[in-house]
C-alpha cells in the first residue's frame, strides 16, 4: 500500500495554500457517492448489496489496540484527557452524583503535571516518543496469539491521529513518535497475512473536552485538537465539525484501505444521521474498487444507527446469551480496569478469555481482544504472556474455532451469560458442566469449558431423544491434543463419554465428534 508522506506532497503540490499552515486543509462540502457506483448513499441500496464477509466469520479472533498520548500519564484509563479537565463541579454534574465528589484524575494531574492551563493534554504529545515501538515485534506477537485480524485505534476521542493524517496537524507522523504508526502496522500485518482494520472514535471529540477559562481547552490555537465546541455542554454538533469528521474518515479510508472500519459511539447520534449512509456507501464502494470484502463494525446494537444487515454489530465488554444468526462481535480488553496501559493495570486470566472466545464463537460471534501498550511502544510482559497462552491453546484446539459455524444450539450447562454492553462483570466463571458447540462440515465440536470431574461427562444435548441430535450418526470421538482411546454411548439421556484420559492443558478442552 502507498502511505502518502504529506510533507513531501506539500512540497510537490505548491498550489495547496494549506501547506505550512497550522491547520490542514478542510473541504467545504461533503461529496455524494458517484451515481455509477454499486452502493448508493441510502439504506435501501446498502441493504440490497451488502453481504457480511466470509473471512470475518472464518477468522473469529482479532486484536484491538488502544495506544496514544494518554499512555504517557498511564493513570485512570484512556479517558484521562477528558477526566483531567473535569473539576469537582463538572465531574459531579456529569456523573449525576448529587453530592459533589472528587475526581482522582483531575487531582492527580494537577499534583503531578501542573495546572491544566499551563500543562494541558497537548503537552503530553511531545513526551509520547514511542521510542521502542517495533511493528514487526507487535505483529509477530499477534500472530503467535492466534489472531487473524488487527484493529488499532486510529483516532481516539482525544483528537490525536495515530497515522500520517492529511486533515490534522495533530498526528503521530508529525508530532510525538514522528512515525506513521498505523501505516507501519498495516504494512507488517498484511505482509504476515493478517486482515487490518482501523478504529475511529473521533466523533466524540466534539464533546470530549470540558471548556472553562481556567483550562487550555478554550484557547483558539488548539481548537483543532480540543474541538471548536464552546462552553455550552448542550451545543449541537456544528456543520464545520461534521465536515472535519467526514474528511478525516475518508482520508483514513483512502490512504490505508482498511479491511475493517470500526466506529465507537457518538456516530449514532442524530447529528450524524445524514452522514452514516453516505459514509457506508463510500467505504463499501471503495472495497469493490480495491477488489476485497470490507466491513463496518458498529457498537449501536440496540437502536441500529446502521440498520441491521448493513454492518456487523459489536458489543463492548459484553456478550449475548444465545445464538444470533447474523455475525456479531464482542470487543473487550485484557485489562479489567482500562483499555489503555495504566500503572495499576489488572489483567484477566487466560482461562476467562479463552472461555469467552469459545462462548462467543458458539453463538456466531467473534472476539476482538484489546492490548494496552506502554508509551514507549512496548507491550507489557503480563499481556504478552496471556496472548501467548491463548495462542498455545488455539494451536491445539483451533479446528474448533477457525472456519466453524454455530450449531443447532450453542451449548448447555448451568452458567447463564448476561446480555448487553458492559455486562461482563456480572458473569460467573464457567464450570465442568458447561459445554459449547461449533461445527465444520461433518464434524461437531463439543467444547468443555472446564475439565469434568472423574474424567467423564454426559452431554444431554447429544442424547438420542434430543431435538438437536436424534438423527446424529456418531462415528468417532477424540479429544484434541490427546491420544486417549475414548469410549462413548449415546442414550436417551445424553452422549455418555468416558476414558477421557489426562487433561490436555489448563483451559477449555475440545471433543471432536465425527459423523
Amino acid at each position: 500500500m502507498n502511505f502518502r508522506n504529506f510533507t513531501a506532497l506539500c512540497l510537490v503540490i505548491t498550489t495547496l495554500a494549506s501547506c505550512g499552515n497550522q491547520n490542514k486543509k478542510e473541504k467545504t462540502e461533503i461529496s455524494e457517492t458517484d451515481t455509477t457506483e454499486v452502493f448508493k448513499p441510502n439504506w435501501e441500496s446498502i441493504k440490497a448489496h451488502y453481504k457480511d464477509p466470509k473471512w470475518f466469520s472464518d477468522d473469529k479472533f482479532g486484536i484491538f489496540i488502544h495506544w496514544g498520548a494518554y499512555s504517557v500519564p498511564a493513570f485512570g484509563s484512556e479517558w484521562y484527557p477528558r477526566q483531567m479537565y473535569m473539576d469537582t463541579a463538572t465531574f459531579s454534574a456529569q456523573l449525576k452524583l448529587g453530592e459533589k465528589g472528587p475526581n482522582a484524575t483531575y487531582t492527580y494531574h494537577k499534583k503531578t503535571w501542573g495546572d491544566q492551563k499551563e500543562f494541558g493534554y497537548k503537552d503530553f504529545i511531545p513526551i509520547f516518543k514511542a521510542e521502542k515501538f517495533d511493528a514487526k515485534e507487535w505483529i509477530d506477537l499477534f500472530k503467535k496469539s492466534g489472531a487473524r485480524y488487527v484493529v488499532p485505534v486510529a483516532d481516539h476521542h482525544d483528537g490525536f491521529a495515530m497515522y500520517n493524517s492529511n486533515t490534522t496537524r495533530w498526528n503521530a507522523f508529525e508530532m510525538g513518535p514522528k512515525r506513521d504508526v498505523l501505516g507501519e502496522l498495516f504494512e507488517e500485518g498484511r505482509k504476515q497475512g493478517l486482515k487490518m482494520g482501523a478504529s475511529s472514535h473521533f466523533a466524540f471529540n466534539w464533546s470530549f473536552y470540558n471548556k472553562k477559562d481556567k483550562f487550555d481547552t478554550v484557547e483558539p490555537e488548539f481548537a483543532d485538537l480540543y474541538s471548536s465546541k464552546g462552553k455550552d455542554l448542550e451545543e449541537p454538533v456544528s456543520e464545520k465539525f461534521k465536515h472535519r469528521w467526514w474528511d478525516r474518515t475518508v482520508d483514513l479510508i483512502d490512504n490505508y484501505q482498511p479491511d475493517i472500519l470500526y466506529f465507537d459511539f457518538y456516530v449514532d447520534i442524530d447529528d450524524f444521521a445524514d452522514l452514516r449512509p453516505k459514509l457506508a456507501a463510500y467505504y463499501y464502494n471503495k472495497g469493490i474498487e480495491w477488489g476485497k470484502e470490507v466491513v463496518i463494525n458498529d457498537k449501536n446494537f440496540d437502536h441500529e444507527a446502521f440498520p441491521e444487515g448493513t454492518v456487523i454489530y459489536d458489543l463492548e465488554r459484553g456478550k449475548l446469551p444465545g445464538i444470533r444468526k447474523l455475525p456479531w462481535q464482542t470487543d473487550t480488553s485484557i485489562g479489567k480496569n482500562s483499555w489503555s496501559y495504566v500503572t495499576d493495570w489488572d489483567s484477566k486470566t487466560p482461562n476467562q478469555l479463552i472461555d469467552d472466545l469459545v462462548d462467543i464463537v458458539s453463538k456466531n460471534g467473534n472476539l476482538l481482544l484489546n492490548v494496552g501498550p506502554k508509551a514507549d511502544g512496548t507491550i507489557p510482559d503480563d499481556q504478552k504472556k496471556i496472548l501467548l497462552q491463548i495462542g498455545a491453546w488455539l494451536a491445539t484446539n483451533g479446528d474448533a474455532i477457525y472456519g466453524t459455524r454455530y450449531w443447532k444450539t450453542f451449548g448447555e450447562g448451568p452458567t447463564e451469560v448476561k446480555k448487553g454492553h458492559h455486562s461482563e462483570g456480572k458473569n460467573k466463571e464457567f464450570t465442568g458442566q458447561d459445554i459449547r458447540f461449533t461445527q465444520k462440515g461433518n464434524t461437531l465440536y463439543a467444547i468443555m469449558l472446564a475439565w469434568p470431574k472423574a474424567g467423564k461427562i454426559n452431554i444431554e444435548s447429544l442424547g438420542s431423544k434430543s431435538e438437536y441430535a436424534k438423527d446424529l450418526n456418531i462415528k468417532g470421538i477424540r479429544l484434541l491434543g490427546s491420544d486417549a482411546k475414548i469410549s462413548f454411548d449415546q442414550t436417551e439421556n445424553g452422549l455418555s463419554i468416558e476414558n477421557l484420559g489426562n487433561k490436555t492443558g489448563d483451559y477449555a478442552h475440545v471433543l471432536e465428534i465425527t459423523m
